[in-house]
């Protein structure tokens, strides 16, 4: 199928959902559209018990998206820079310890509990799988959707502090967590050559310090460029190249482009700058043009979600396993929190209960389904991408439609 084709269909159905959604359900958008699909999905599934034309046509739509390319090569260099452009910067950098510990710390310890325990579950269900492919799955698995968590705290109405470490995290252990995927990755592509630790140092470094650099580059360019003139249409045209150039660069030198765009936003975005480089007419049409392009993406991206159930092989035993992944990844998840908080505590001032609300708050999205996908068939994929579709599916319908009232409920006493 044409890539217009592709882009019209996906664009119309985000038209017609997103309607139902503000006009009807009233949902976060990212959970309305989440579950208007799914439940579309369901009814094409129910109508191909009497007439399949409909859900080969589908499928054949689906199969015919490269989704981890679209998403990860394309799609969250925009996301991450809007969110990132967005993003309190003061606070970010009174809160820079705790972010950057939940971020990479966080992340490596999520990684190996998670690899360690689904280990001896699959293989005591019967499913023998390697303990490194396990370690794949924990590190795709980890790391919190910045998408995902973006949309939803918009309307959770969380101290801003707190909205702060959850939003920060989210934004940085994304970058973290794809590097650390394609680390162990590297290493389980290869299981009988040997590893040296200075190769996995050196990618490891070459990724984040290079992208975070790269980022910091963007960033003061662009913000010297807009600087030096005052037209809102060439202002938000310079934010766009900054995106698309740094992303094509960051692939081309093999750096983290997803923390390059986090950077680069958080520069172009900052407050201090934003009044010496943009007048308000232009901080007005860069705001709304990016703030459009987050919602356009995110529709399409919870649209192409919630379809992908279409292509899963579902075995029993892989749903079991789904299932069994749900507590298992939220106990890890908050083990590998309590450490930077407990260090944290006595210099930073927490909400209570911070810990828990990370942890319900910590959703999974769209960069997990794009990992599994990326997996190979020696490495389990049908078997990974099944339990992260449930995993995902769970997170942001089950916790993203209760961590409004967890927050309210638990943050009553910070307010």
């Amino acid at each position: 199928m044409e890539y217009y084709s592709i882009a019209t269909i996906l664009i119309v159905l985000s038209a017609i959902f997103g309607y139902i959604n503000v006009r009807f359900l009233k949902l976060p958008i990212t959970i309305g559209l989440m579950l208007i699909t799914i439940v579309f999905t369901v009814i094409i599934l129910g109508i191909a018990q009497f007439d399949d034309t409909l859900l080969l046509r589908e499928k054949a739509f689906i199969n015919s998206i490269d989704f981890e390319t679209v998403l990860l090569d394309i799609m969250l260099s925009f996301l991450l820079f809007a969110g990132a452009l967005h993003t309190n910067f003061d606070q970010l950098k009174v809160q820079r310890g705790p972010i950057l510990a939940f971020a990479t710390l966080g992340v490596l310890v999520s990684t190996f509990l998670v690899g360690i325990i689904m280990f001896y579950v699959l293989n005591w269900i019967g499913l023998e799988v390697t303990f490194i492919n396990c370690l794949l799955f924990g590190a795709l698995i980890s790391p919190t959707d910045p998408i995902a968590v973006l949309g939803i705290l918009k309307k959770a109405g969380a101290p801003k502090k707190l909205e702060t470490k959850i939003v920060g995290e989210s934004l940085f252990n994304d970058g973290v967590g794809v590097v650390v995927f394609l680390t162990i990755f590297a290493i389980a592509a290869k299981p009988n050559a040997a590893v040296e630790f200075s190769d996995i140092a050196t990618l490891f470094g070459q990724e984040v310090i290079g992208g975070v650099a790269l980022g910091l580059f963007l960033g003061w360019i662009t913000y010297r460029l807009m600087k030096s003139i005052d037209n809102y249409e060439i202002e938000v045209i310079l934010t766009i190249s900054a995106v698309m150039g740094g992303t094509m660069l960051a692939h081309k030198f093999h750096l983290s482009a997803p923390l390059a765009m986090v950077t680069a936003g958080l520069i172009v975005g900052n407050d201090t700058l934003r009044e010496t480089a943009m007048s308000e007419t232009t901080e007005a049409y860069v705001d709304k043009f990016w703030e459009l392009v987050d919602v356009l993406l995110n529709t399409i991206l919870f649209i192409m979600i919630g379809m992908e159930m279409l292509v899963l092989t579902l075995e029993g035993n892989y749903i079991y396993a789904g299932l069994l992944a749900i507590p298992i990844i939220l106990m890890c998840r908050y083990m590998s929190l309590w450490l930077p908080i407990k260090f944290f505590a006595k210099r930073l001032d927490f909400v209570p209960k911070t810990n828990l609300i990370m942890t319900w708050g910590g959703l999974r999205g769209g960069i997990s389904i794009a990992l599994a996908l990326s997996l190979t068939q020696d490495m389990h994929r049908e078997l990974f991408l099944v339990i992260t579709y449930i995993v995902v599916i769970v997170s942001i319908l089950g916790q993203g439609l209760t961590v409004e009232p967890i927050i309210k409920r638990l943050t009553k006493r910070a307010n």
